[in-house]
């Protein structure tokens, strides 16, 4: 009988190691969203449909070969480079264009250039004899460079800086030399001046805020303000799930998504905090033990850079959260409110799975 299916397709490619953990921090973050959203099941509801949605596409996903993914990634690229250049002219959002309306959905680009933009790099150095050479750090810096000054314009600065993190987390990891990356490290602070003058006002505002929050309580240093209260008054062990007063009376803003560690903190304390930072570090360790066991230099790259990737989303919230970074909007992966941030989460976790589950042997 004729297969009616790609040879590749066969029983499912799951770690069990990576799949638990994160089922652990979704279950957590949707005890949490409860509290955050004011007790609103339609809110959780909704969340674990997408949720749910997130985990098909990583099991579809992580049945599929990296050589497969790595034959995608042009196109996969391509598409979302479009998708940003169709957000600019069609994009819809409250004071800014960063979806599409597609009827059904909305859906953020930005969201799949987190996994395309490393993708697309590792794809590119996969061939190649590393550390890569000027022309090829050149030619990554150019592939970086499209999506994240249309991310920019959208305007979405903090989005922008994350995407190209993903591509210079891939570069680092396939041995760019050190005064190379300083090179560049100084060109970035010595352009810092020109981007002031490039940056949006309430985007200068934000950092205004970070520097001197109480110089407007009132206005832009609330959210800040309010959110390093709810932190701090949650001491060791948190006032308990549901009895966080900062959140209940709705003094943190956008308390289900971007500050929603600031209602986990009041109510959990400082335990509840590092339970689930211990919960990020494994899942970080066991993505970067993946990437240590792939077969082939594009597997192992891309393997690393989602890993640190995921890192520097915990590391950006967490400051924001607590004071210590600019406010930028990142939310916290797995636990914030938000569909597409948690399918891309997802579909790169799948990715993952793919790498371990296909170590051994090429179908």
């Amino acid at each position: 009988m004729k297969r009616l299916l790609p040879a590749w397709v066969g029983a499912p490619r799951l770690d069990p190691v990576l799949l638990m953990l994160l089922l652990l921090i979704i279950i957590f973050g949707l005890v949490v969203l409860y509290s955050a959203s004011g007790r609103d099941m339609a809110v959780v509801n909704r969340q674990a449909i997408r949720i749910g949605f997130g985990l098909v596409v990583m099991l579809v996903i992580s049945q599929v070969p990296p050589r497969v993914l790595r034959a995608w990634t042009p196109w996969l690229y391509g598409i979302g480079v479009a998708m940003l250049l169709a957000t600019l002219v069609l994009g819809v959002g409250r004071s800014t264009q960063r979806w599409l309306d597609l009827g059904l959905l909305r859906f953020q680009p930005s969201e799949l250039m987190k996994l395309a933009v490393p993708m697309m790099v590792a794809w590119y150095l996969h061939p190649r004899v590393l550390p890569p050479d000027w022309k090829s750090t050149a030619v990554i810096f150019g592939i970086l460079l499209v999506p994240t000054l249309l991310i920019y314009r959208q305007p979405d600065l903090g989005t922008a800086l994350l995407v190209a993190a993903s591509g210079v987390f891939t570069l680092f990891l396939a041995g760019l030399r050190w005064r190379v990356l300083f090179g560049f490290a100084g060109l970035a602070a010595a352009a810092a001046p020109a981007l002031w003058l490039v940056m949006k006002e309430y985007q200068r505002n934000r950092v205004r805020t970070f520097l001197n929050p109480e110089a407007d309580p009132l206005g832009h240093g609330w959210n800040i303000i309010q959110s390093k209260i709810a932190v701090g008054s949650g001491g060791l062990t948190g006032k308990g799930w549901l009895n966080g007063t900062q959140s209940n009376l709705e003094f943190i803003p956008e308390r289900h998504t971007d500050f929603i560690l600031a209602v986990l903190s009041e109510e959990f304390g400082l335990i509840g905090v590092m339970v689930l930072m211990l919960a990020y570090i494994l899942v970080i360790g066991r993505g970067l033990y993946i990437a240590s066991v792939a077969r082939d230099t594009g597997s192992r790259l891309l393997a690393g850079a989602l890993s640190l990737t995921l890192f520097v989303y915990v590391l950006v919230n967490g400051g924001m959260v607590s004071g210590v970074l600019p406010v930028v909007g990142v939310p916290l992966p797995l636990i914030s409110y938000g569909g597409t941030s948690a399918v891309t989460l997802l579909a790169a976790f799948g990715m993952m799975m793919s790498i371990y589950g296909h170590r051994k042997f090429i179908r």
